[in-house]
């Protein structure tokens, strides 16, 4: 099988290099088929000329790039849309997700399982940070009950068939797995890695992020209780 892995990237010039080799280092030692494409976000730094240093050397690397910042849900919907594997692999910029965790998240995948999801059980981030994404994470399970704790957590694992069956929206990103699985196919949550940033600083809002997810949480209520998937008795 072979995996594309997608990253959205927005003003992280000081990680990129960083990330590359790690993620290189993982995907040539296992051996497994793959691309890489980083779908840069409209940044205003040098990331974008940092990535196409990295492809001059590198054949399985792809970029997408962005006229203006359109957020995480776009970047992801753009990289999906190219992306050629049969397993989709997300992940951060910004060097918290830990890329030695690609082959667990896979080894998920090869057990059956449509979606693999990242759980940050011992998150490294601020406190603020940290509070904001409990209460998220809790509110949006008290109102549609998907049993998913992190779904904020970017390092995630698809087959290719669950993600052309969703349509996605701005902010939406974050719902993929809920989406997912009221689609019934079949998810689990693995603990993973979280990781200190060590260069710069968050660049998708806190606050406005939690605020959009709260009324997103609605949305994602309304069509798992107006979903329409019966069972077939038979075709004449």
């Amino acid at each position: 099988m072979k995996i594309s892995l997608i990253i959205p990237v927005y003003n992280e010039e000081e990680n990129l290099a960083s990330l590359y080799s790690e993620i290189k280092a993982v995907l040539d030692n296992n051996g497994y088929d793959y691309e890489i494409i980083f779908i840069d976000d409209g940044s205003t730094d040098n990331s974008c000329g940092i990535l196409k240093n990295l492809k001059l050397k590198d054949q399985f690397l792809r970029i997408i790039s962005f006229k203006k910042n359109y957020g995480q849900s776009a970047a992801l919907k753009a990289g999906f849309e190219k992306a050629e594997g049969d397993i989709f692999l997300t992940m951060d910029s910004d060097l918290q997700n830990d890329p030695a965790d690609i082959p667990k998240l896979l080894d998920f995948i090869g057990r059956g399982y449509d979606v693999v999801s990242g759980w940050r059980r011992n998150r490294i981030d601020s406190l603020n940070k940290k509070i904001c994404s409990k209460i998220a994470n809790r509110v949006r399970d008290w109102i549609i009950k998907d049993g998913i704790k992190d779904t904020g957590c970017m390092l995630k694992a698809y087959r290719r068939s669950a993600v052309k069956n969703i349509e996605i929206f701005k902010g939406f990103h974050r719902f993929l797995p809920s989406l997912m699985k009221i689609r019934g196919f079949k998810i689990i949550e693995i603990e993973v890695n979280h990781r200190m940033r060590k260069f710069g600083q968050s660049n998708y809002g806190i606050i406005n992020r939690v605020f959009k997810s709260f009324l997103d949480t609605f949305i994602v209520l309304w069509m798992k209780n107006n979903y329409i998937s019966p069972d077939i008795k038979e075709e004449l």
